[in-house]
C-alpha cells in the first residue's frame, strides 16, 4: 500500500544558500574571509531574497572546510545563531558534479531523453543522472520559480493527470499559472480526501512566498472532488469552469457518427463562446438548445449542452474577471508535455515518494529551461517560463539560474530591509 509523506516535511528548513559566483571570483576570495564577506556583501545589496530575512541583523563568517566530493573549499556563515552553507551556483546540489558539464545533458531531459542515453553520451551512470533530476524535485515549486511573492499568479489553472506507480493508479494534481507549472504532487487516488492533501502541497509552498496568498480564480474541469478540494483549501478562490471540456465531449462523441450536426452545434457553440457579456451568452445558450430540441439533435450533443445550461453560473463567472482562465489550455498544453514525458518513462517504477521527487525535478526543468531560439525573439529575449514570468533571471545560464533561484530550497521570503 503506497503512502504518501506528509507534505509538511517539504517544508523543512534548508540551509544552503546558493550565490551566482563565477568559478574564478570563488576561487580567488574563499580563502580570504574579509574578501569574501565583501563578495556576500554585494549579494545581500542585489539579491537580498536569496537569504533567510534575518540577513538584515548582520551575519558572523563561521568556518571553511573542504568537500571530500569535489575537493573545493566550502564556507559557513551563521545568522541569527543559525549556521548556512553558502554554495555557489557552479556546483550542483550535494556537490554531485561541475554545473557547466552537466547542464545540457539536464537540458536534454525537457525532451525526455533517457538516462541511459545521457550515460551514452555524457558518461558517468544512468543513476548519475536520475539523482540530479531528483535533488532538484526537493526544492519548492512555487518559491524556485516565482522570485517577487507578487508574481504569484492570481488565475490558475487545475487539473490531475491520470497515471500509475508499479501499475497502480495515480494522479498528479498540477496546478498551472503564466505558463509556468507551480505544483505537481502525487494523489494515490482521485477523491477529495487525496487530492486535498495533493494541492495542499501547493498552498503550502506558494504561502511560505507569501503567507496571505489566496488565488482569485481557478479554472477546472468540473470534477466535484477538484472543486471541493480547491474550494476547501482557499474558500475565497472563485472555480471557473472549463468551456473547452464542454466542446470536447461533445467533440469526441459525435464528430464521426454524426458529423453534420456536430459542425453546426459546435459552429453554434463557439459563437456563445464569443459572447461579449453574461446577458448574451445565456441568450445564445438558450437559442443553442432550442435548436438541438427543434432539430431533435443526438443527445451525445444536446446533453452536454443542457448540463452547461444547468450549471450556467459557473461559466459566467469568467465576465467578472476578464485576466482568468476560460478554458483549459494553458495546463492542457503543459501536461501534454507531462503525459509524453509519463509515456518515454513508461510511467513510475519506486515509491510514491521518487514518484514526486522525479516529477517536480522534471517540472523545474521545463520551468527553466531555455526555449526554442525563435521563440526567445518573440518573448523579448526571455529565455525560458521562469524568465518570463519573472522578467528577471540571475544567470545567463538556465542551470546556474534554476539553482540560484532555489537558494534554502525555495522556501524563503525577502528581508524588507536589505543591507
Amino acid at each position: 500500500m503506497m503512502k504518501k509523506a506528509d507534505s509538511e516535511s517539504t517544508l523543512r528548513k534548508n540551509r544552503t544558500i546558493c550565490l551566482p559566483f563565477s568559478q574564478e571570483d570563488y576561487n580567488a576570495n574563499i580563502h580570504e574571509a574579509e574578501k569574501f564577506r565583501k563578495c556576500i556583501d554585494e549579494q545581500i545589496n542585489f539579491f537580498p531574497e536569496l537569504f533567510p530575512p534575518d540577513i538584515i541583523n548582520g551575519y558572523k563568517m563561521k568556518d571553511i572546510y573542504p568537500s571530500k566530493k569535489l575537493l573545493m573549499p566550502i564556507r559557513r556563515i551563521e545568522i541569527a545563531g543559525i549556521f548556512y552553507t553558502i554554495r555557489p551556483s557552479f556546483v550542483t546540489p550535494y556537490l554531485t558534479g561541475i554545473v557547466d558539464e552537466i547542464e545540457k545533458a539536464l537540458f536534454l531531459r525537457k525532451f525526455n531523453i533517457p538516462f541511459w542515453a545521457l550515460c551514452y553520451v555524457f558518461g558517468r551512470n544512468p543513476m548519475y543522472w536520475y539523482r540530479n533530476e531528483q535533488a532538484l524535485g526537493r526544492n519548492s515549486l512555487v518559491g524556485t520559480t516565482i522570485r517577487n511573492p507578487e508574481d504569484i499568479p492570481v488565475h490558475l489553472a487545475a487539473d490531475e493527470k491520470h497515471t500509475r506507480i508499479l501499475g497502480n493508479k495515480v494522479y498528479v494534481a498540477t496546478t498551472v499559472g503564466n505558463e509556468c507549472i507551480l505544483g505537481a504532487s502525487v494523489a494515490t487516488d482521485a477523491g477529495e480526501k487525496s487530492l486535498k492533501s495533493a494541492y495542499q502541497v501547493f498552498k503550502n509552498e506558494a504561502q511560505c512566498l507569501k503567507p496571505d496568498y489566496t488565488p482569485i480564480t481557478v479554472n477546472m474541469d468540473g470534477w466535484k472532488a477538484t472543486r471541493n478540494a480547491w474550494s476547501f483549501l482557499f474558500t475565497s478562490a472563485v472555480i471557473i469552469y472549463c468551456f473547452l471540456h464542454v466542446y470536447i465531449k461533445i467533440r469526441d462523441r459525435a464528430k464521426k457518427k454524426y458529423k453534420d450536426t456536430f459542425i453546426e452545434v459546435a459552429s453554434m457553440l463557439w459563437d456563445c463562446y464569443d459572447a461579449e457579456n453574461k446577458k448574451i451568452f445565456s441568450q445564445r445558450i438558450r437559442r443553442l438548445i432550442e435548436w438541438c430540441k427543434k432539430n431533435n439533435a443526438p443527445d451525445v450533443l444536446s446533453n452536454p449542452i443542457i448540463k452547461l445550461r444547468k450549471n450556467i453560473a459557473s461559466y459566467l463567472t469568467f465576465y467578472d474577471f476578464p485576466g482568468a482562465q476560460r478554458t483549459s489550455n494553458m495546463i492542457d498544453r503543459l501536461m501534454q508535455r507531462m503525459d509524453r514525458h509519463l509515456f518515454s518513462t513508461q510511467y513510475f517504477h519506486g515509491s510514491i515518494t521518487s514518484a514526486e521527487l522525479s516529477i517536480r525535478g522534471w517540472v523545474l526543468i521545463q520551468n527553466f529551461a531555455p526555449y526554442n531560439p525563435r521563440t526567445i525573439l518573440k518573448y523579448n529575449g526571455f529565455k525560458s517560463p521562469a524568465e518570463r514570468l519573472n522578467r528577471f533571471r540571475y544567470h545567463d545560464n538556465w542551470l546556474h539560474n534554476l539553482l540560484v533561484s532555489a537558494s534554502l530550497g525555495g522556501y524563503r521570503s525577502p528581508p524588507l530591509n536589505p543591507l
